[in-house]
């Protein structure tokens, strides 16, 4: 029984190490040996740029402003967005900017029904063969469109992903801003599995696609939509990329609670997604299956790894000195992370603390939304970050 123990113990471990630790590197290694494909063909084709939103009274001005600074031509643009029965003044904000710009396409619909079915409704609309998703609290770097647009004259490519520059808002109160960090490290794992032509998951403010790959979005359950559309690309048989150079910026949360929210509501979500892509864990192009795994689904269920390494580290502390010291170290981390969010209540803040409470806070959400997951407690509605 202590062999057996010691084993699903140094096996659940593993899977963490080569998550967080061993996966970004195979995955840079492994990327080394595809041709890059970035096509330096310019191209300038007409596309739709897709926008649902719900109370952005804050920033819808300045977000369709910003698209009016794209070094593009906005004669090769329609600009959609969708208001999902919006209660402030973000509809009167839209209706007195269409009278403005031509381009702009603003659609009211009475009911609140969630962000999936808007980009369904916008995307049956649009006349391009190249749609943009973004967001309305998203601002576009001025050459986006330049960088981005040019992957679409090879035919094997799909889908392709900007990158995503978290920024602090004014008078941000935080130094040390984790949030930031862990999303460099993700922007990290996209670029590579980019290369590969294999990125699972898009950044839901810049992303674009070919229209014709664009699967209805479902709406009966919520899923992650910015993790469905580039696995129903992959799913395909196309290339979803990763380009670096085509960047945008959005405001990090003010508060960790928000964030919070925000993660738990994800976290339901793609589990969700994952039911319509059941085959891709065994694919055919194993690549894709490895990329799933070990970017996703082990990170899913990080939290019940981590519950079980530490019941069996229990069991198992008096079977030499590793289990000691290794049980140890756990309880030291998980009172540092207790720490830290005591300090974070108080607005004192150090990496020590902060660290291992942001760690913590993203497997606490994991977990709170998978039990709204097999509750079915999720929903496909959802608040927009204060601003």
């Amino acid at each position: 029984m202590i062999y057996f123990l010691q084993f699903v113990f140094f096996f659940l471990l593993f899977l963490l190490i080569h998550s967080y630790l061993l996966y970004p590197i195979v995955i840079k290694f492994i990327s080394i040996f595809f041709k890059d494909f970035k096509n330096t063909i310019s191209i300038e084709p007409n596309v739709s740029i897709i926008i649902s939103a719900y109370n952005e009274e804050k920033v819808i001005e300045s977000r369709i402003n910003n698209i009016t600074s794209l070094n593009y031509d906005l004669n090769k643009i329609e600009v959609l967005v969708g208001s999902d029965n919006s209660n402030d003044r973000t509809n009167e904000i839209l209706l007195k900017l269409k009278e403005k710009y031509t381009w702009l396409k603003f659609y009211s619909f009475k009911e609140r029904r969630g962000k999936a079915s808007v980009l369904n409704d916008l995307v049956s609309i649009a006349k391009n063969e190249i749609l943009v998703f973004t967001d309305a609290n998203t601002v576009f770097d001025t050459n986006m469109l330049k960088k981005i647009l040019p992957h679409f004259s090879n035919s094997k490519i799909g889908g392709v992903s900007g990158r995503l520059i978290l920024s602090k808002p004014k008078f941000f109160f935080r130094k040390d801003v984790e949030e930031q960090n862990y999303w460099d490290y993700e922007n990290y794992l996209k670029r590579h599995e980019g290369k590969c032509g294999i990125q699972i998951g898009a950044n839901g403010g810049l992303f674009a696609m070919r229209r014709k790959l664009f699967k209805v979005i479902p709406t009966s359950k919520a899923v992650t939509d910015d993790l469905f559309v580039p696995l129903s690309v992959l799913h395909q048989g196309y290339k979803f990329l990763f380009e670096h150079e085509a960047f945008a910026t959005e405001e990090i949360s003010q508060k960790i609670s928000d964030e919070f929210r925000r993660k738990v509501r994800f976290s339901a979500t793609n589990f969700q997604t994952l039911f319509y892509f059941k085959d891709l864990l065994f694919n055919k192009d194993m690549l894709i299956s490895y990329a799933l795994w070990s970017h996703k689904i082990i990170r899913w269920f990080t939290p019940i790894i981590l519950l079980f390494i530490f019941l069996i580290n229990v069991i198992l502390y008096n079977n030499g000195i590793f289990f000691t010291w290794s049980l140890i170290f756990q309880i030291f981390f998980y009172s540092f992370s207790l720490i830290g969010f005591l300090l974070m209540k108080g607005g004192i803040y150090y990496r020590v603390f902060s660290i291992p409470f942001y760690f913590g806070m993203i497997n606490t959400a994991l977990i709170v939304g998978f039990i709204k997951f097999l509750f079915k407690k999720h929903t496909g509605h959802w608040e927009s970050t204060p601003r």
